[in-house]
């Protein structure tokens, strides 16, 4: 996750309805039920969390029963303090104060997202922390925790669970992904321990990659309660002894047995505001609104298709047609190696303008490098008067789209097929398409002669590659 290049785009849910979310997650809910019961009589130890002997009352404030009430109330408490909702008012005392921030959650979105956010920090450092059976079993005869024989380092702890979140976000933004579906935990683990270029794991391998599930399910039961997953623990009849009898008859090959886990849409908000604050480019579908039509066609080339459709409409839902129309263009002009692919994005755009946008297109025929697009415009839209496109024009159109296209996909099974197709039906391609005026030309004829499978028409492409280059001066 730390790839300079930019992550798929998030589609994010409104503001206000992620705040309201956040306000409903047990996590925070219950802070700040604690927060408003606090009073003059709270008292807490030295580390700020509330007195064991407070600890029932707060539960029971909480409405939690059963064993881990305690622990819940605790943990509540000290999300309220981490988060400002409760303030400590005198160490020595150990006496508390309603914290200036707890009106926050009754402010602007942005406002109970920052808290919640706050909220998510408290319980991804609880998540990176051993299991409370460790800790107790790693106490020496004065009670002082003996940290070697925990074999914990809490940094690689911490950048293990960066890891796999940062792993789920990929995989959950990705069009390829599982996009809302939940993901099986073990191919997550196996995200963070399978190298990629392995073949079969070895028993050492898939041994790690099953202590990795193990962690893993400890850390998302904590991390549910914050809102930022919703998960699917590991069946607990899997981690029984095997000389106990299985309670009942179970499915081997039902792969959710071994747990489920997915981002929330809340999580997604979550996690991509830590990847932008850890300097990650992470952008969001909708960025690019307010921003030119030039920002518009860079930002989207290295978008998927739907991602880049949906920029574009939201983009497009803020402007008169004929106005963006004629931006569109002018910014799809340039020879440098981006153009291809911005005349590319362009001609994506324009397809979701409507006939308003005729005068925009009829302005451009005779441009030389906004020509081809305009009269594949017109003509698709069944637009009368279309003057045919001089050979030079087609030759060149032909180049410019292969060029984006490659920028766009790189040797894609499509793009292959295209290259067939061209040089099956045009028998003197190569004689003509070395002479095209275009910067992206040798560049072109060299993937042709890459891609194309006939090793006679491949040589005939990389020949014309070798002129073209010549005629360029390279």
């Amino acid at each position: 996750m730390s790839d300079s290049s930019p992550l798929p785009p998030v589609r994010l849910h409104p503001e206000a309805e992620l705040a309201r979310n956040a306000l409903s997650t047990p996590l925070l809910a219950r802070a700040a039920r604690l927060a408003r019961w606090a009073g003059e009589d709270t008292r807490v130890d030295a580390g700020g969390g509330l007195v064991e002997e407070q600890l029932p009352a707060a539960a029971a404030h909480l409405g939690l029963t059963g064993d881990e009430a305690a622990a819940h109330a605790s943990e509540a408490w000290r999300v309220a303090v981490d988060t400002g909702l409760v303030e400590i008012v005198d160490e020595e005392e150990g006496t508390v104060a309603t914290g200036a921030d707890l009106a926050l959650l009754s402010g602007s979105p942005q406002d109970v997202l920052g808290v919640w956010l706050m909220a998510l920090e408290t319980a991804l450092a609880d998540a990176s922390v051993p299991d409370l059976d460790d800790l107790v079993d790693a106490m020496d005869d004065g009670g002082r925790i003996d940290f070697a024989s925990l074999d914990w380092n809490p940094q690689a702890e911490q950048e293990f669970l960066d890891g796999v979140l940062g792993n789920l976000y990929l995989l959950t933004v990705s069009e390829d992904g599982p996009g809302d579906g939940p993901v099986p935990l073990p191919a997550l683990a196996a995200s963070m321990i399978v190298p990629s270029d392995m073949g079969e794991p070895t028993n050492d391998v898939l041994e790690q990659v099953s202590d990795a599930m193990m962690r893993l399910d400890d850390q998302f039961r904590i991390l549910e309660p914050v809102g930022i997953v919703e998960y699917q623990p590991v069946d607990e009849a899997l981690m029984a002894d095997a000389d106990e009898e299985p309670a009942a008859v179970v499915d081997e090959t039902d792969v959710s047995r071994y747990g489920m886990v997915r981002l929330t849409p809340l999580g997604l908000y979550g996690l991509r505001s830590r990847l932008l604050e850890a300097g990650i480019a992470a952008p969001a579908v909708g960025d690019l609104a307010d921003k030119g039509a030039d920002a518009l066609l860079d930002g989207t080339s290295a978008f998927p298709p739907a991602a880049a459709q949906a920029e574009t409409e939201q983009w497009l839902d803020r402007r008169e047609p004929l106005a963006a129309a004629r931006e569109l263009l002018a910014a799809a002009r340039g020879s440098d190696a981006g153009a291809p692919l911005r005349r590319l994005r362009c001609q994506q755009a324009l397809s979701l303008v409507g006939a308003v946008a005729e005068p925009a297109l009829r302005e451009v025929l005779d441009d030389a490098e906004l020509g081809g697009l305009a009269r594949v415009w017109l003509t698709e839209r069944g637009f009368a008067d279309v003057p045919p496109p001089s050979q030079d024009m087609v030759f060149w159109l032909t180049v410019d789209t292969i060029a984006a296209q490659l920028a766009a996909e790189g040797n894609s099974e499509e793009l292959q097929a295209l290259v067939e197709g061209l040089a099956q039906q045009h028998g003197g391609f190569f004689a003509a398409a070395w002479r095209v005026d275009h910067p992206a030309t040798a560049d072109v004829l060299e993937a042709m002669g890459r891609l194309h499978p006939d090793k006679r028409v491949a040589k005939e492409a990389r020949k014309a590659a070798f002129k073209a280059r010549s005629q360029q001066g390279g």
